[in-house]
């Protein structure tokens, strides 16, 4: 079956970014002009994706209002700005058509596998992308384009995988091992939970930002949720455990070339303001300058 569908978590109360995230989600943390969450929505209506369920919370109807149709005020005052804003008005008319919305709040038990629960009715027995709204990895073609040629080839669960860089990435995220099927492709057999060191760590791939699941991770998820301790969280890999011990199949990936930001993360957010402002041919020249006399 085609991959159509895709599932954004964004539930979540942006802790790390208080008290900035009292009043506005993480989600719309500005990237220059885009909120973060847009550029995960373009990566993919990119890949193909044409319905996008955004599972969230409290505080978060700013991000329904940002994929909505623009307002008459707004539309009414871009337009008394004539040619010059044209471009401005044609940009928020086209978010709104980007992909079809479904928003529905989270509820459930704490962890990143209730989104998932929440939302199976709606994804029935497709495959579908599964993702965060705070991260995402840049690269030709899109990592979600790869991710579905894969799924395409092999007709398994996909994980997007980077390669860790240093010993602090082994305490941050989860790493997945098995035999190599090609380079940057692993057939996984084990998921450990932030190894803590290279050594201790099944492979160098970290798996972060966005998964391709078949639909039996459902099924799972229920078992693991029956399993489950009272008062324990739910997590999206206690499904993925249950998968592999069943055999089914997972696949591991690192997309060629790729680059992974995480925005929800202080300094890397930082870190992805510069690197984006530096990409764009009309603030570029100028800020490039002021970081030099910045720091040198």
């Amino acid at each position: 079956m085609q991959v159509r569908k895709a599932v954004i978590a964004a539930a979540g109360f942006g802790t790390r970014f208080l008290p900035q995230t009292k009043a506005m989600p993480k989600e719309m943390l500005p990237l220059i002009d885009k909120p973060i969450i847009q550029y995960v929505v373009e990566e993919l209506v990119e890949a193909g994706i044409k319905d996008i369920i955004l599972v969230t919370g409290q505080n978060k109807r700013s991000i329904e209002d940002h994929f909505d149709r623009p307002t008459e005020d707004l539309i009414n005052n871009l337009r008394m700005g004539g040619e010059k804003k044209a471009h401005l008005l044609a940009d928020a008319e086209r978010i709104a058509d980007m992909a079809n919305f479904v928003y529905v709040r989270q509820k459930g038990p704490y962890g990143n596998g209730t989104p998932l629960l929440n939302v199976e009715h709606l994804i029935g027995d497709e495959p579908f992308i599964y993702t965060w709204s705070d991260d995402f990895v840049v690269s030709s073609p899109s990592r979600f384009k790869q991710m579905i040629a894969a799924y395409n080839e092999y007709q398994s669960s996909i994980l997007c995988a980077i390669s860790a860089k240093d010993e602090a990435d082994y305490r941050r995220y989860g790493f997945a091992g098995g035999k190599e099927i090609k380079p940057g492709m692993i057939d996984v057999e084990t998921i450990v939970e932030k190894p803590g060191s290279r050594e201790m760590s099944p492979s160098n791939l970290a798996t972060v930002s966005g998964f391709l699941f078949t639909p039996d991770i459902f099924g799972y998820l229920h078992q693991a949720q029956e399993d489950m301790k009272e008062g324990s969280e739910l997590y999206w890999n206690d499904g993925l455990k249950l998968m592999l011990a069943d055999h089914k199949r997972v696949l591991a990936y690192e997309a060629p070339g790729g680059k992974y930001y995480d925005a929800g993360d202080k300094l890397e957010y930082l870190k992805t303001v510069v690197d984006f402002a530096l990409q764009r041919d009309d603030i570029a020249p100028e800020f490039k300058q002021f970081l030099k006399d910045r720091v040198l």
